[in-house]
Order: structure tokens, then C-alpha cells, then sequence
């Protein structure tokens, strides 16, 4: 296979077995065709107000400040007084658009929505506000338009404020809650002159909704421990306090408005939000007014956690709800059908109704999952073979019909207890059977991943023992025996494409099912040389040769280790720096070996410090600054002395303005850093300078001689520049010492090289990246070439971890951009926050390519090592995946199996710009003929 096609291959086969993650654990969970059910009896509440303060940790509302007072009293008084209270359970991902949706229209959103936008309707759902007469709502345009898109009929109203006003460098984010509060009260003093808007209010089923989203963006710019997030809880506090009184007034205190306050999701201590965490996953819920329990005094209550002795709330009831179960309880206190999608269970004890109301209200809840049940049955069964289809046991046709008649027995008996109890029996059976449902493919598909990711790595490793190797020799191809294999894998592949047509199965079935075909095809092909291969190795020193493959198995496995403990990297590290005496490198170049040693022992320190969410420490990226233009004037002195005829006073001109970009970029850090502490936003001036910075680094990169050491110290300058405007502490000085130590690491392979006598010593100080290597100097793969190989994979994943980042899909600081943008804007910031996390990975990069060419090597040959180290991490994520046990293990482990494939991706994509950024030059314009290129 050409090397341009087994690269495209090998991106295309990765992205597949990336994307298959989630359309194995987490594809869309909704279906259509249900009829909408509704409880037969008078509801207790005419209108619902729902406050939603987003980004808002139950621990933060719940918890008392250091004096001992409540941070939200008005909140306080009400769920010691007047209602009912609890936590909300929320699930991954733990963003604004999926908490909405688990609260309004009753189910868990798959993670895909996420990436599809906050404001439009990826899928057709129906909600709390489609069902209601009127809903009124006000907050911010990123969440209210997607509830009235999908909405059906012209009932749902939105109020919005602008885009632009979801500003992390504002003076005051609270100020977003203002403005939803005092709009909500011109809304009802207009209301009073304008006869149709004042009839419309005083009708039944009516939802107002306010969105409160500046306790999240004063969580995301200041922390959730900020004076800033804290002071906010309290205005919502008093906002919520005036708004219920407002309400109560305006109805004459009829006592038929029920109140709702929660959050979409919480957040992490530096300021983030998507995974699985409990200070992300734990929410509050407040219900009080018409239709709501009154507070329950207890004695004791049995929790897993310590909350109500930190909250001063132990004697008072905590009724936990997982967050979608708010969907029917809002359906319910004002007689609205439950959302057609709801997988909510009515929480009833949040109820003060009659016992008859909460079993009808029961009743119709366990009918309504039970229809989607009947869908989902029905769905399944059509697109599978019936020989093929295993049914759901333990709610076949009789017993639903069984189920039915027996509670509608118990409630026309007023055995309410009893209808209640078998009502929750039949929803826990019909969830398990939306979930067996759901997941019905799960394993067949899991296993069509697994034989490709095997196959593939196989196919790999193949192909490195056959082009670069003497391991095996060329074995004349069986043209007869190449046509029957052909032909058997072409007949499987029709079969597995017939099969999946008849049972008309998605698209991406087909990927799936199909990828093991020609991966395979292509392993099988390769037979003779598997067993021309096995009788080179019986001819090896077994002994050596298994114990190189235990140490590549514990080096692997270390890898794996470092996502669960960074600091498993500096164990790595630190038995990195004893490599030149364990090898006897030391006694022939002493000095790289010292200093290869003392870089080790520092980079060591970086997996120890803390993670995302440390405090600002702007010093230390005014040292980074500093240290780099330092080391660049050392840098040009050198340069300068050794005084060679290829480097010019062009050449000098582009390191010079190198170093006024970095020295820029600092001061840019500094002046953007005080100006939001004194909450006067991002300076103008400071925003351009910042995108100058980053669309011209490149461009200087490429003006730069294409000589070794030259080429990589243009490359650390134009990415320092970049890297310190998207700096907010100790990770500033990470890419120097990486940078050093990949400079050591290009000499020390040089005497590797030439310890094992396996080429002469190239002068690396006339190195040119440019020039044009003879194909016959390529020497063929050695042993020490695997460990090489090991040498890249675990600094790419130093470069990830040493930086602060955590094995998780929540590893980022929003403060990071702040020097580009401070408008909310999730697309934009996540790219810039990607940018931050591949300028290591860069460096690391182009080192590589540096060793992979210096040691006179093919480009591919480490490279395909490489990918068969990533690809062996990655299997062990693949069959770690889990979809039980808590959010937390539930979405770390997802975390870490798309880290780990994109970390794969990204070193392939890494390869090819390693190779653009080393060798390619821009051509401008000299004064003088004499230096042109």
C-alpha cells in the first residue's frame, strides 16, 4: 500500500473507531408515534413559574456561609417553611442544552446534540412547554429558541436578551439576571392595560419560565469559589423573592401557582462543565406553592454523602430526584399530558394532593413510558430478522395487559398504596425495556469494532516486519490463492450487506459490520510472510525477545496508568533519566547525558503540579516570556559566532521579530489579565494583537532556514508566541523545558546510534531538513528503533497531562482564551482551547521527525511503531467503556477512550505538519541576487 493511502486508510479507519463510541453508548433515545397522556382529574396548580439558575452546584445554594448565615435566605426560609426540597441527579454530558432538555421534555439527550448547537432542534421532541396553553420565558437565545422551534402551534413565547451580552470579561455577569427579573415585571405591569396578554395570563396551563444563566458565566470567568458567583446566588435569591411576590400579587394570592427552582447542571472548582463529576452532576431542587408538600420534619436520613450535616439540614426531608423526573412533576402539578419522550418517574412525595390524584397521576405516567416501550418493541422488531429477535421477557403483550388491569383494579378499589407500588414496578420494567431495547445492538456492534481494531493493529504490525525489517523475505504472490481469498472475503462482505439490508439497519451499521472485511482481507494476504515470520523468531534468542516484549507490555501499560494518576509520567520520567547509564550512554557523551538526566528530573515535576483550575498566576507566564527571549539571544549568539556562509542578515530579521512577537504576547497576558481583574473587559487592541499573533506565527515559522537547530528553535518561538497569549500559569514554562529536553533527545539518538554501531554520526549542526536523502541510506528497523518509538508516544503524552490537564472531556480552563475572546461562543473557544492542547504535541512532533530522519530512517517506519503503541493504549480503552456504575466512572471512561483516539488522530495528522513545518520555506524577495535561495 502506498504511503499516502495507508496514511488516508489509517485516519478513516481511526475516525471510525472514534465516532463508533458514541453511536454504541450514546445514540439518540427517542422515538415517535406515541398518543399524549394526561391525568383525568383537576390539577391543583393553574400556572407553574420554573426558575432555572444555570451553572448553579446544589452545594453552593445549600451550604451556609463561614458566619453561618444562608447564602440565599429568601430560598432558605421557603425549604424550612413553605416546601419541599432535594437534589437532581443530573447525567453526562453535564452542558446547558441537555440539562434543558432532562428538565422540560423529560429525557437524556445523547452526547452528538451537544456538538449539533445549542439553538437549533437536532431532533423533534415534545416538552412540558408544548403541552402547556401559554408558556412565557426570558433568558439568554442560546437555550429559549430551541423549546419554541420544536413547539407546535404559536403558544410558546421568548423574551432574549443578546448574544454578545454573555460576556466573561464583563463587568458584572448578575447583570443577565437582572435584566430577566425586571423584564418578567414591565411584562405584568404591561400586561395590565393590554386586555388580551391580561386573559391570556389568567388562563389555566400556563408555564413562565425564567433562565437565568449569570451564576454560570460568573462560575465559568471567576470560579464557582469567587466572591463574584456567590454574591450572584444571593441577587437570584432576592430576584426570585420579588418575582413569587410579584406572581402572588398579580392572582389576588389564590394559592394556584406552583414555583420550581433547579439547575441545567453544576460545575467543577475551575470553572467547567460536560462530565461526570458531582460537583457537576449534583443540582438543587426547590418546589414550593400550590399542589407542593409542605417540609417534613425527620429524625434521621440515610444518604451516601454528608451534605445535611455540612447544609445544617438534617431534620429536614432531602428528596432526591434524577433530573429528568421534574419533566412529569411540572406535567402534573398543572394537568398538562406528560412529554411524549419523558423517561421521568413522577417523584410523588414532592406532591400534597389527594391519594386518588397521585395514583392517577401514577397511572399515567407508567402508561405513557410504557407507549414509548411499545414503539421501541415494535421499531426493533421490524428492522430484525424474527428468527433472529429476542423479545423483552418480562413485559410481553399479556403481562402489559395484566399490569394495566390490575392497577386500574386497585385504584377503582382506592388500594391508592398498592396502584402506586405496581405502577413504579411497571415503569422500572418498561425503562429496563427501553433500555434493552436501545441497546439491543450494543454487543454485536462492539464486537465488529473489536475485530477491527485488532485486525487493524495486526495489519500494522505486518506491515512494519515486511517493509522494514529483515525478518522476513519477499515471498512471490500466489495470484491463484489471491483470487479464492478475494473472492471469500468479497462473498462475506455481500452476505454481512444483504443481511443488514433486510433488517434495513442504519448507514453506519454498514461501516461498522463492513470495516473487519478488507482489514482482515488485507492480514490474511499476508499469511506467508506470518509464516515466513514465525520460523525467523523460533531461530531468535526467545529469552531476549521476551523480555523486550515485557518491557514494551509495562511500558504500554504505564501509559494507560498515567490517565488514571498523572503521576505515573514521572515515574516514566524519572526511569527516562537513568536511561545513558543503564545503557552505558554516559561514558561516550557525558555531558548530553547530564543534561539529558537534569531535563528529565524537571519535566518530571510538571505531571506533580496542580490541575486545571489553579488560581491565575500571571508571574509565572511573565517568566516564561522572558526565559524564551533569553534563551533566544544565547540562541542567536551562537549562531552569530559560528558565523556559516547559508545564514544571512534576512534570516537574523525573522528570529528579531520572533522575539518582539513573544515579547508582544506577554505583555498582551499582563495588560488583558489587569484589565479584567478591574472588570473593564478585553481591550480592543489586545484582541487584535492576539489573532495578528496567531494567523502570522505560522508565516514567520516558514521564513526561517530550513537547518536543524534553526528550523526547531523558529518553530518553539513562533509557537511560544501563540502558546503564552493562551497561558494563565505554571503551563507557560512547560513547552521550554519540553523543547529543551526534545533538543537533547535529537543528540542523544545520535550516540544511541552510534553505541549500537548502527550508522556514522551525521554533524547535526549542517543538518538541512530540505535536503534530499538517498532512498539506499535508509537502514532497516532495529530493536532500540521500538523503544524510540515508546520515547514519542509517551511524550505526547507528557505534553497532554503536563500541562494541567486531567483525563477527562472538562480539561479546560474557559480563562485560557480570554486573550481572544470573552463572548460566549462554544465552537470558538473549544478550537482555541484544541490549539492550546496541539502546540506541545507540535514540538514533540518535530522532534520526532527530526530523530526519524537524522537516524536515517524512512519517515514511516517510527511512525507505524507509533501507531501500533497508540492503537494497543486505545483497545485497552475500547474494552474499559462502561455505561454502569456512577456518571463519574460512566463518563470517565468515555473521557478516556476519546482522548486516547484523538490523541492517536492528532499524532497522525502531527506526522504530516511535523513534515510541512520542517522542511517547507517560504521564498521572499532579497535586496542582494547573491542571496537568493
Amino acid at each position: 500500500m502506498d504511503i499516502p493511502v495507508f496514511i488516508l486508510a489509517g485516519l478513516l479507519v481511526h475516525c471510525v473507531f472514534l465516532v463508533s463510541i458514541f453511536d454504541i453508548y450514546f445514540s439518540s433515545p427517542l422515538v415517535h408515534g406515541m398518543t399524549p397522556q394526561q391525568t383525568p382529574l383537576p390539577p391543583p396548580a393553574k400556572r407553574l413559574v420554573l426558575f432555572v439558575a444555570d451553572g448553579l452546584r446544589a452545594d453552593s445554594l445549600y451550604e451556609l456561609d463561614s458566619n453561618g448565615t444562608a447564602r440565599a435566605p429568601y430560598l432558605r426560609s421557603i425549604l424550612e417553611n413553605n416546601g419541599s426540597w432535594g437534589i437532581s441527579h443530573t447525567r453526562v454530558p453535564t452542558e446547558s442544552r441537555p440539562g434543558h432538555v432532562a428538565l422540560i421534555a423529560g429525557f437524556y439527550e445523547d452526547v452528538s446534540a451537544v456538538a449539533k448547537g445549542w439553538k437549533e432542534n437536532p431532533v423533534e421532541f415534545d416538552s412540558v412547554f408544548n403541552e402547556s396553553k401559554y408558556t412565557w420565558s426570558w433568558g439568554s437565545p442560546d437555550i429559549l429558541p430551541m423549546f419554541a422551534k420544536g413547539a407546535t402551534g404559536d403558544h410558546v413565547y421568548t423574551f432574549c436578551y443578546a448574544a454578545e451580552s454573555e460576556d466573561f470579561g464583563a463587568e458584572d455577569a448578575a447583570k443577565l439576571d437582572i435584566w430577566v427579573f425586571d423584564h418578567v415585571k414591565s411584562f405584568f405591569n404591561s400586561s395590565r392595560s393590554n386586555q388580551t396578554l391580561f386573559s391570556a395570563l389568567n388562563e389555566e396551563k400556563v408555564v413562565l419560565f425564567l433562565h437565568l444563566l449569570g451564576i454560570d458565566t460568573n462560575g465559568h470567568a471567576h470560579r464557582p469559589n469567587s466572591r463574584e458567583y456567590q454574591e450572584n446566588i444571593k441577587q437570584v435569591d432576592e430576584g426570585v423573592k420579588e418575582i413569587a411576590s410579584l406572581i402572588d400579587n398579580f392572582y389576588g394570592n389564590d394559592g394556584k401557582t406552583a414555583f420550581i427552582l433547579t439547575s441545567d447542571h453544576g460545575m467543577t472548582d475551575w470553572g467547567s462543565h460536560g462530565a461526570g463529576h458531582p460537583s457537576e452532576t449534583l443540582t438543587p431542587l426547590i418546589v414550593w406553592g400550590a399542589g407542593v408538600n409542605y417540609p417534613q420534619k425527620v429524625t434521621s436520613q440515610v444518604f451516601e454523602d454528608n451534605f445535611l450535616k455540612e447544609w445544617k439540614l438534617e431534620n429536614l426531608k432531602r428528596l432526591d430526584v434524577n433530573q429528568a423526573d421534574i419533566a412529569p412533576l411540572m406535567a402534573s402539578l398543572i394537568g398538562v399530558p406528560f412529554p411524549l419522550n419523558s423517561v421521568g418517574t413522577l417523584p410523588l412525595e414532592y406532591l400534597n394532593t389527594s391519594a386518588l390524584y397521585k395514583a392517577e397521576s401514577m397511572f399515567t405516567n407508567a402508561v405513557q413510558i410504557l407507549e414509548q416501550f411499545k414503539v421501541k418493541m415494535s421499531q426493533k422488531k421490524e428492522t430484525t430478522l424474527s428468527v433472529l429477535f429476542t423479545p423483552f421477557k418480562s413485559l410481553s403483550a399479556s403481562e402489559q395487559i395484566n399490569f394495566l388491569k390490575k392497577i386500574r383494579r386497585y385504584i377503582e378499589q382506592q388500594k391508592y398504596d398498592e396502584a402506586v407500588s405496581l405502577c413504579k414496578t411497571l415503569i422500572n420494567l418498561a425503562l429496563e425495556g427501553l433500555s434493552y431495547y436501545h441497546t439491543y445492538d450494543r454487543l454485536f456492534l462492539g464486537l465488529s469494532i473489536a475485530v477491527s481494531f485488532v485486525g487493524w493493529t495486526t495489519y500494522v504490525i505486518l506491515v512494519i516486519i515486511k517493509a522494514h525489517t529483515n525478518l522476513t523475505k519477499t515471498v512471490p504472490a500466489n495470484k491463484k490463492k489471491s483470487a479464492v481469498l478475494f473472492y471469500g472475503f468479497a462473498s462475506a462482505g455481500m452476505i454481512i450487506t444483504f443481511f443488514l439490508l433486510i433488517q434495513t439497519c442504519p448507514w453506519t451499521y454498514y461501516v461498522y459490520c463492513l470495516l473487519p472485511v478488507p482489514v482482515w482481507y488485507a492480514v490474511v494476504k499476508e499469511i506467508p510472510v506470518i509464516q515466513d515470520l514465525a520460523r525467523n523468531v523460533l531461530s531468535l534468542h526467545i529469552g531476549q525477545s521476551a523480555g523486550f516484549l515485557l518491557v514494551c507490555i509495562l511500558g504500554i501499560e504505564i501509559l494507560v496508568f498515567s490517565f488514571f494518576y498523572r503521576s505515573a509520567l514521572t515515574v516514566g520520567l524519572l526511569v527516562f533519566a537513568g536511561w545513558p547509564v543503564m545503557t552505558q550512554l554516559w561514558i561516550q557523551a557525558k555531558t548530553k547525558a547530564l543534561i539529558w538526566t537534569l531535563l528529565c528530573v524537571l519535566l518530571a515535576i510538571f505531571p506533580l503540579m496542580p490541575v486545571v483550575g489553579r488560581e491565575p498566576n500571571i508571574p509565572l507566564v511573565i517568566a516564561a516570556g522572558l526565559l524564551t527571549i533569553l534563551i533566544s539571544f544565547f540562541s542567536l549568539a551562537s549562531l552569530c559566532k559560528s558565523g556559516k556562509k547559508y545564514r544571512d542578515n534576512e534570516d537574523l530579521k525573522v528570529y528579531f521579530y520572533q522575539m518582539f512577537s513573544v515579547a508582544l504576547s506577554t505583555y498582551v497576558v499582563v495588560s488583558t489579565h489587569n484589565s479584567l481583574k478591574i472588570k473593564q473587559g478585553l481591550p480592543v487592541m489586545n484582541q487584535i494583537i492576539s489573532w495578528m499573533t496567531l494567523v502570522f506565527s505560522p508565516v514567520l515559522l516558514l521564513l526561517s532556514p530550513t537547518f536543524l537547530f534553526e528550523r526547531l528553535f523558529s518553530i518553539l518561538l513562533s509557537l511560544m508566541s501563540t502558546y503564552l497569549l493562551l497561558s494563565t500559569g505554571y503551563e507557560a514554562l512547560f513547552p521550554l523545558a519540553l523543547f529543551g529536553l526534545m533538543f537533547v533527545w535529537i543528540n542523544m539518538e545520535q550516540e544511541a546510534l552510534q553505541h549500537y554501531g548502527l550508522s556514522l554520526k551525521p554533524k547535526l549542526a549542517v543538518f538541512n531538513f530540505t535536503s534530499t536523502m538517498d532512498i539506499t541510506q535508509f537502514r532497516q528497523l532495529h530493536l532500540d528503533d521500538v523503544r524510540r518509538s515508546f520515547f514519542f508516544v509517551f511524550f505526547i503524552v507528557t505534553a497532554f497531562f503536563g500541562t494541567g490537564n486531567i483525563a477527562s472531556i472538562n480539561s479546560f480552563d474557559p480563562a485560557s482564551v480570554y486573550c481572544f475572546l470573552t463572548v460566549f461562543s462554544p465552537f470558538m473557544m473549544g478550537g482555541l482551547l484544541l490549539l492550546k492542547v496541539a502546540i506541545p504535541f507540535v514540538l514533540v512532533s518535530c522532534a520526532f521527525e527530526a530523530v526519524q530522519v537524522t537516524t536515517q530512517l524512512s519517515s514511516k517506519s517510527l511512525f507505524l511503531i507509533v501507531l501500533v503503541i497508540s492503537d494497543i493504549m486505545a483497545l485497552h480503552f475500547f474494552f474499559l467503556v462502561k455505561d454502569y456504575g456512577s456518571w463519574l466512572d460512566i463518563g470517565t471512561s468515555i473521557s478516556h477512550y476519546v482522548l486516547v483516539m484523538s490523541l492517536t488522530i492528532f499524532m497522525m495528522v502531527m506526522n504530516g505538519l511535523a513534515q510541512l513545518l520542517t522542511t517547507q520555506r517560504l521564498g521572499l524577495p532579497r535586496r542582494n541576487k547573491h542571496h537568493s535561495m
